[in-house]
């Protein structure tokens, strides 16, 4: 096989963020991707945007929503997780935010949501980067 017939994959750099509600709830979600769990809304960072760009982008293409506050919290890395529905690496990055509203406006990729207690959030069948999302909330951030 010649050099130029080998295909060159590179990591996805995707971002996500745990939001809190004027509730002091926080989102979580269902969607087609991750194969029955629930985790955070999020996805793809376009070429030239940053990761707080796209974040707030994503949030508004994914469940209505624009995002203050937002700050970084932890990035994750997964190799062609089988809790993802085809084969990918990506680099996560993942932020807290808060939103002035909880009226979400889903499009096809979100399947369910719900507006939960961290407590509560833990006891849904979380994707496994979602669950330490949560649990570094919980112990990092008040309510």
């Amino acid at each position: 096989m010649e050099k130029s017939e080998i295909k060159t994959q590179f990591p996805l750099v995707t971002v996500g963020a745990l939001i809190k509600g004027p509730s002091n709830r926080i989102l979580i979600v269902e969607t087609t991707k991750w194969k029955g769990t629930w985790g955070v809304p999020g996805g793809k960072v376009d070429w030239g945007e940053s990761l707080e760009a796209a974040v707030a982008r994503e949030f508004t293409e994914e469940v209505g929503l624009k995002l203050t506050n937002i700050c970084f919290a932890m990035f994750h890395e997964a190799i062609l997780d089988p809790q993802f529905y085809k084969e990918a690496h990506f680099i996560m990055f993942n932020y807290w935010a808060t939103s002035d509203g909880e009226d979400v406006v889903p499009n096809e990729e979100i399947v369910r949501w719900e507006w939960v207690t961290p407590e509560v959030a833990l006891d849904y069948p979380l994707n496994s980067y979602t669950r330490i999302l949560i649990e570094k909330f919980k112990s990092q951030i008040s309510l």
